[in-house]
């Protein structure tokens, strides 16, 4: 990750999304960001308050203006990143916001890297690691459920789970410390059963915090939606008339899709990954086969597959070969072309539509989210888990615990006990940031864009 040395230095990048606009924003953070920033700055900077907002000049090395600017200053440890931050507030325009970070580079301060500001509110205990890859979740969510969980975690709320679940195994901990320690003073500050049924408590809650990842999880990236059938069923018809737009290439020549297309459709209040696949039939076409090999791919991986089959024709041999080899339950068959149907759907999840005519699509969208989410979207007072990060250590967490609630059955050594706890410890610890390795650190602040 970044070196101490690194850190020390003060640090400048343009906050805000590249392009033209009407405000853009150089953040600038570090030891000397009031000093550095005061070389460029034609107001008294050094005399301001923290925490407030002053208009003047940024002036080059030649005394030059850039750009009439505000900048606003917030004095450690009331900041971001709980150094000294300077904002210099400027007009947008890529270039004008361009020249005045060059300014501040060329008067004393290193280009940022990315998520490096996030990363010093970490190092600086402002936020913890939960926190900080909450950040990266509040700029990308897509949807409002998403943009909950991400301010959920963000206000400290899984952290605070987690540091729960911490306090109570060391409390534990800390009495098999003791039998371990004082073997012949015989403690027992509390009985076995008292103790399994507390770690058996804490297990259950541990994973079922962990299985909340299949929901956070499609929150966070958003589920795949995949369109499969036999050739001229009508799948690029519906991509077309789920999205709104032409989209994909319609035509009566079978194997007219060779490969896969990926749009995002948004139903309800969830962004989907939307993919059209080629038709599934024997061929002896080379790009056609490739394609479908592909169908067949995306078509395991998906979360909910849409079976698109020709309501005017009996069933081909295809669609029953895919019927056989299907989930029923991420699988929902539309019978297509209603209007010239002479096949009624009496199969379990199916439905007659027209993409032609659009008929039955709100239906349809309908019946997607209801089978997205089986019971019911996640509440707002329920705390997600949006990383297999997370996930991973909660799970490993509670196959530690597990092994220390069957040696207590078995009555193992205090010291293997002990062991066994500490391991869950450090695997919730790493979730907020506790000793954890550099290379997860390094794999978590790279995807933050330059500025955050």
């Amino acid at each position: 990750m970044y070196t101490q040395h690194q850190i020390d230095q003060t640090i400048a990048a343009i906050a805000t999304a590249p392009g033209e606009g009407g405000v853009a924003v150089i953040r600038v953070a570090g030891k000397q960001s009031i000093e550095i920033v005061a070389k460029a700055f034609s107001g008294p900077i050094h005399s301001y308050p923290s925490h407030t907002v002053h208009l003047g000049k940024i002036v080059n090395a030649d005394q030059v203006i850039i750009d009439e600017v505000l900048v606003l200053v917030m004095r450690s440890p009331k900041s971001y990143t709980g150094e000294d931050v300077v904002e210099i507030h400027c007009h947008g325009g890529s270039l004008i916001s361009r020249r005045v970070l060059e300014t501040i580079l060329k008067a004393g301060a290193r280009a940022a890297g990315p998520g490096e500001f996030t990363f010093r509110a970490f190092m600086y205990g402002k936020i913890d690691l939960v926190q900080a890859e909450a950040v990266q979740n509040l700029i990308a969510a897509k949807n409002d459920l998403a943009l909950h969980a991400a301010e959920q975690q963000l206000q400290g709320q899984l952290s605070s789970r987690i540091l729960y679940f911490q306090q109570q195994l060391v409390d534990i901990a800390a009495m098999f410390e003791a039998w371990v320690d004082f073997p012949e003073e015989d403690l027992e500050f509390a009985s076995t059963e008292n103790v399994m049924a507390r770690l058996e408590d804490l297990r259950k809650q541990i994973c079922y915090l962990a299985a909340t990842f299949q929901e956070g999880k499609l929150l966070q990236f958003g589920p795949t939606l995949c369109l499969i059938g036999p050739p001229n069923s009508g799948k690029s018809s519906l991509m077309n008339a789920l999205l709104g737009k032409e989209r994909a290439i319609v035509t009566s020549i079978a194997g007219t899709t060779r490969d896969t297309l990926e749009e995002e459709l948004l139903i309800g209040n969830l962004h989907f990954r939307l993919i059209d696949t080629a038709g599934i039939r024997e061929t002896k076409e080379i790009i056609e086969q490739e394609g479908i090999r592909r169908s067949k791919e995306v078509m395991q991986k998906a979360d909910l597959v849409l079976l698109i089959l020709d309501a005017s024709l009996p069933l081909c041999p295809y669609a029953n070969q895919l019927l056989s080899i299907l989930d029923t339950k991420k699988t929902l068959l539309v019978w297509n072309k209603s209007d010239i149907a002479s096949v009624i759907p009496d199969r379990e999840n199916s439905l007659l539509i027209s993409a032609k005519n659009l008929t039955g699509i709100e239906g349809l969208k309908q019946k997607v989210s209801q089978m997205i989410w089986q019971k019911a979207p996640p509440s707002k007072e329920e705390v997600l888990i949006t990383n297999i990060r997370h996930e991973k250590s909660l799970l490993n967490a509670a196959i530690s615990l597990k092994r220390v609630i069957d040696g207590l059955h078995t009555n193992l050594s205090p010291e293997f006990l002990s062991f066994d706890l500490k391991i869950c410890l450090q695997e919730l610890g790493e979730i907020i940031g506790h000793d954890i390795a550099e290379d997860i650190l390094t794999a978590i602040f790279s995807k933050f864009c330059v500025g955050k």
